[in-house]
């Protein structure tokens, strides 16, 4: 389900309302005291000429104040909207963020890995939604990206059909070294979450920030996509 695109745009608005008021009331009050003031005054010892200077720049400075504020209120505004339309764009598309956390969906749980160099002795470790290990392998990784994808066998043969599973790849060369390796998972979008300050997609009950998407693939035909291919970016995306 979409969330309203309006939905956090209200309660930031309503913030920064607040504090357009506050400031309005201070402007108020100091118009207010600055004509008692000129009321008020000694005709034999009037207003001294710099103070009286001074407080016209400060009366000018609370409402650059309050102008800049409206023009904040706008910009953000806009931002936002900007952002809740793009994550609205993306329902019912496969996109790719980062992290090592996907579901096993339709007899597969697919990841993505970068390996900066060849690992001949990788352990790749599966973990349920419970902590628990269900799938472990020894592989040889090449130097660039690839994917891995788990058909939901278990390593005692048991097969699941469902579920949320973590991966930890442990990529080490000949010698032992560790080589970093970065993790992305794969799933298609069926809902978005703008409730918030940032855009949250939906991915089953999975909620990824906006900001961890790296690419953003058309709507399966059922074949899983390429890792190597060139997926529409976030930002091509929303051009």
């Amino acid at each position: 389900m979409v969330d309203s695109v309006s939905g956090t745009s209200t309660a930031s608005g309503s913030d920064l309302g607040n504090s357009r008021k506050t400031i309005a009331d201070n402007f108020d009050t100091f118009l207010q005291l600055l004509i008692t003031q000129l009321k008020n005054q000694n005709p034999l010892e009037p207003l001294d000429t710099n103070q009286f200077t001074q407080q016209l720049v400060q009366f000018t400075s609370v409402e650059q104040q309050l102008k800049t504020n409206e023009f904040l209120e706008a910009m953000m505004q806009s931002s936002q909207n900007t952002a809740n339309a793009q994550a609205v764009s993306y329902v019912g598309k496969t996109v790719t963020a980062s992290g090592a956390t996907t579901d096993l969906l339709d007899g597969a749980a697919n990841w993505i890995y970068r390996v900066d160099a060849a690992a001949e002795n990788t352990n790749i470790t599966i973990k349920d939604a419970s902590g628990n290990v269900v799938y472990t392998e020894n592989l040889s990784l090449a130097a660039g990206t690839d994917q891995i994808v788990w058909d939901g066998t278990t390593s005692s043969g048991t097969q699941l059909t469902s579920g949320r599973f973590t991966i930890t790849i442990d990529a080490r060369d000949g010698n032992g070294k560790y080589v970093p390796v970065t993790t992305e998972m794969q799933g298609v979008v069926d809902g978005v979450d703008v409730s918030g300050s940032e855009p949250f997609i939906l991915i089953g009950d999975l909620r990824i920030p906006l900001s961890s998407i790296s690419a953003v693939h058309a709507p399966s035909s059922g074949t899983d996509p390429d890792p190597d291919a060139d997926p529409e970016t976030p930002e091509q995306e929303a051009a």
